[in-house]
């Protein structure tokens, strides 16, 4: 069939996880690129098996995962098909791809011009009960002597700016980000140091007071630039982190 001859036979591994990874992302490449439009019947479990040598559990749990995604569904009698709308599903980052500091690297180029124009607009919309919130995230994140705490008034003080700008979109992939940031935190804070976390917050925290300052005078472009430079040197840390520099201590973002 179209599909399983698109499709290269160039498995090596060995682990049944690793292999359903493999077919998941091929199958996914083809419906991403159009190769299996919506509605197109996706190889069957025999073909698959022989194609690539793998055993039906495999095949059975990369269509499971398919499935979950939204690209898969299933016709009792007739066998598996592409979703409809499954090339405009939605955009999605696994903790699996967030498992190493380039991973995290890439998200971060990402995060700099979301960040950025969130603090802007924020600066234009923000109300006095925005501002309490945001606030009090950076009177917790002063207070924090623990990874939870340092790492959660972190959070808490992104998703104030992100109700500030008074667009729930901003609120929503602040959350989606945020989830999938919080073990790349935790690189920097393994351990029980009060005084470690305590250097950790008022590291942060100066970059924060910037960008809530600009917020408070409503100035768009002040907070743009502070965003920016908190982003900015959050790669900075990662960068030596991953260069193994003991300079390189603070957060995700």
């Amino acid at each position: 069939m179209h599909a399983v001859n698109a499709i290269r036979p160039v498995m090596t591994v060995t682990k049944a996880a690793s292999l359903a990874d493999d077919l998941v992302q091929r199958f996914e490449e083809q419906i991403e690129r159009g190769e299996m439009p919506p509605g197109s019947r996706f190889p069957t479990e025999k073909a698959i098996t022989e194609s690539f040598g793998v055993s039906r559990t495999v095949v059975r749990e990369a269509y499971s995962r398919l499935a979950a995604r939204g690209l898969l569904v299933s016709r009792r009698g007739s066998g598996a098909y592409v979703a409809e709308g499954a090339q405009y599903r939605a955009f999605q980052v696994t903790p699996d791809e967030v498992s190493a500091i380039d991973d995290v690297l890439r998200l971060l180029e990402m995060r700099m011009g979301f960040e950025a124009e969130m603090a802007a607009l924020a600066a234009e919309r923000r109300t006095e009960a925005d501002l309490d919130d945001i606030r009090a995230a950076l009177a917790a994140m002063d207070a924090s002597t623990e990874a939870e705490g340092s790492v959660a008034a972190d959070a808490a003080f992104h998703a104030a700016i992100a109700r500030a700008t008074g667009n729930a979109y901003f609120v929503r992939f602040t959350q989606f980000l945020g989830v999938r940031l919080v073990p790349s935190r935790k690189l920097y804070l393994q351990g029980n140091d009060p005084r470690k976390h305590q250097r950790y917050a008022r590291v942060i925290n100066r970059d924060h007071e910037a960008i809530y300052s600009a917020i408070v005078a409503g100035d768009p472009a002040a907070a743009r630039r502070a965003a920016r430079r908190h982003i900015q040197k959050s790669i900075d840390r990662h960068e030596a982190l991953k260069a193994g520099r003991s300079d390189g201590e603070g957060d995700a973002g």
